[in-house]
């Protein structure tokens, strides 16, 4: 039988190596900022063609809402041709918006398909061979090419192989990588890995508890991404109420707004009036959070219009 002994000599063993023992149930406020001294920013997904963009940056102006980061073209950016991408770069830079293009081809649509199975599903979503890394690091340097500064990345080997790609001069050095929510971690050990090796941020699994959050932050310095409302194929919650205690404890954070359908029930990029529409409901929600926020937690600072340390676009 396990002793309350030996659990307190593994949370002192875990405080060694710079990880906290235990989930922080004490709820400590977080001291850590972004760049420009803010502790929460907006990040807005599904943002998959420059239509969808222009109604963004639209009501984004009408609400005064600032949209800080967009994870962009979910569906695989080799589905846009060059010209809607410098568009979409060119708009981006110009509303001054982090882009994190999404790359593809991606795991889910390769020729195995354990990973659409039940079972197979577990083992997560890591590209398979060397020749499916060789693609989605082309698809990378395609985005490079064309002006792109941030990407998205579910894949552990991925990252740490782009990153010593950094090293020798394969990708230039200002280029960020975002970590998916499908890479799966959800510990303090998990973000702190992430960031040894080169993450920008990360996105834990949707459904943590504050103390939970609280615990990653506490091992890590770099933003964590959180989703303050979820599609119902993942879950489905609405967190809107936690922001004010989130922000607290676990800042520098990217609120992010997933409320639709996912790609596991529907072709998501079949409609541009449907995913416009959808953009500006997001923008609406991240007022909203926003005003919360101010409301609970006045101390709480959101970042402007274009910091500096953003990867915007630069077509």
């Amino acid at each position: 039988m396990v002793s309350l002994k030996s659990y307190q000599k593994v949370r002192k063993a875990l405080e060694k190596i710079g990880l906290p023992g235990q989930d922080a149930y004490d709820l400590p406020t977080s001291e850590k900022r972004f760049p420009d001294g803010a502790g929460y920013r907006i990040e807005i997904s599904g943002v998959e063609r420059p239509q969808v963009l222009e109604a963004l940056i639209d009501e984004s102006d009408k609400r005064d809402v600032p949209c800080h980061r967009l994870i962009s073209v979910v569906m695989g950016a080799t589905l846009l041709d060059d010209k809607e991408l410098r568009q979409f770069a060119q708009m981006a830079h110009d509303a001054k918006m982090e882009v994190i293009l999404t790359p593809g081809p991606r795991v889910s649509w390769d020729i195995g398909r354990q990973v659409v199975t039940p079972e197979g599903a577990l083992s997560g979503m890591r590209f398979r061979g060397a020749d499916k890394l060789v693609e989605v690091i082309t698809d990378i340097k395609r985005g490079i090419e064309l002006g792109f500064r941030g990407f998205l990345v579910i894949d552990e080997g991925l990252l740490w192989t782009l990153n010593k790609l950094k090293e020798i001069g394969e990708i230039p050095k200002d280029i960020t990588f975002k970590v998916s929510i499908f890479a799966g971690h959800a510990s303090p050990a998990g973000g702190k890995l992430l960031e040894q090796l080169g993450a920008g941020s990360f996105n834990p699994v949707a459904d943590m508890s504050v103390p939970q959050l609280a615990a990653i932050r506490q091992a890590t310095d770099f933003p964590i991404d959180i989703h303050i409302v979820l599609m119902p194929s993942f879950g489905g919650y609405n967190r809107f109420y936690d922001a004010p205690e989130i922000t607290r404890c676990v800042q520098p954070v990217y609120y992010k707004f997933e409320p639709g359908p996912s790609m596991a029930l529907y072709t998501p990029w079949s409609s541009v009036q449907g995913l416009c529409d959808l953009a500006r409901e997001k923008v609406k929600w991240a007022e909203i959070v926003r005003n919360i926020i101010q409301d609970n937690y006045p101390e709480a600072k959101l970042s402007k219009i274009g910091p500096k340390d953003l990867a915007i676009p630069q077509p």
